[in-house]
């Protein structure tokens, strides 16, 4: 695939996610693909290493019911080759404590023959680990 398809993949996942559609999100990633939030986390429930599309249903469940999303933007897409990268911020509410994480994120994703076969998601570990307090 192109980049600039590649880039389409990517704003199409981010539209899914945005509209709830897990079937979108899911759409552009291998079976096999390797999913990780970077970063040191105690509290909160869902950074971890997740493989394949089955793991990241759950996933998506476990952030659907953790979280309230108020802001969740994609500020800036850049393609190079094979990666994705996605540089954006979020305002979130935390249901376990009613409190609210604000953070910036960079995104990378990695596609071989037209398919995402890595994610990594670098985030503000020690905003999420306080909204879990």
């Amino acid at each position: 695939m192109s980049e600039q398809q590649n880039l389409h993949a990517v704003r199409q996942a981010y539209q899914g996610f945005v509209h709830g559609d897990l079937g979108a999100i899911l759409q552009p990633l291998a079976e096999d693909v390797d999913w990780q939030i970077v970063g040191h986390f105690e509290k909160v429930p869902w950074p971890a290493v997740w493989r394949g599309r089955r793991e990241l249903a759950r996933y998506f469940t476990i952030l659907a019911e953790a979280l309230e999303v108020e802001i969740f933007q994609p500020d800036e897409f850049i393609a190079d080759g094979d990666n994705v990268v996605v540089l954006g911020h979020e305002r979130m509410i935390a249901r376990a404590t009613g409190r609210t994480v604000e953070a910036n994120w960079a995104q990378v994703w990695t596609f071989c023959d037209g398919v995402v076969i890595r994610y990594r998601e670098y985030t503000d570990s020690a905003a999420w680990e306080a909204a879990y307090a």
